[in-house]
């Protein structure tokens, strides 16, 4: 039976690593760690693995918002399923967890971007999860800016 725990601790944190790398490969274990935990404290960022038998298979990150267009709303971060362990479903628990914990705490939607190439994920959200397309979403990489004297 699959189990949904939220991480909490750096030691839970660094265990959802080797997962969590397969999607977010331009981190190392360090930075991963550090963003987790500053992310938990300014942005209510919450980390929760999925368990199979005392092992974890998927992990999702998301964060409580609040914008004008969609008013309280769950941003998904990141969601990955273990490479050996992807269609059996446990992307969609993690999903329905996130679904459940935001009705709990009275959000009216949860949202996500995917990469513009993950043809087979949109799928997923799409005839599965019966998510909508409502938007693109647009990044630009800014310069690093020289520190100005103070």
């Amino acid at each position: 039976m699959a189990t949904v725990k939220e991480l909490r601790s750096q030691e839970e944190i660094e265990s959802a690593f080797s997962i969590m790398h397969q999607l977010r490969n331009h981190l190392d274990e360090n930075t991963y760690v550090e963003l987790v935990l500053e992310a938990q404290i300014k942005e209510q960022y919450r980390l929760c693995a999925l368990y199979e038998e005392d092992k974890i298979v998927a992990v999702i990150g998301f964060m409580p918002m609040i914008t004008l267009n969609y008013g309280r709303f769950i941003w998904v971060c990141d969601l990955v399923t273990d490479e050996k362990q992807r269609h059996l479903g446990y992307g969609e628990q993690l999903l329905n967890y996130v679904h459940q914990w935001a009705e709990d705490h009275k959000y009216r939607s949860v949202a996500l971007s995917s990469g513009v190439d993950q043809t087979e994920t949109h799928r997923f959200y799409e005839e599965k999860m019966d998510y909508d397309k409502v938007s693109y979403v647009f990044t630009k990489t800014l310069h690093k800016q020289k520190e100005s004297p103070e």
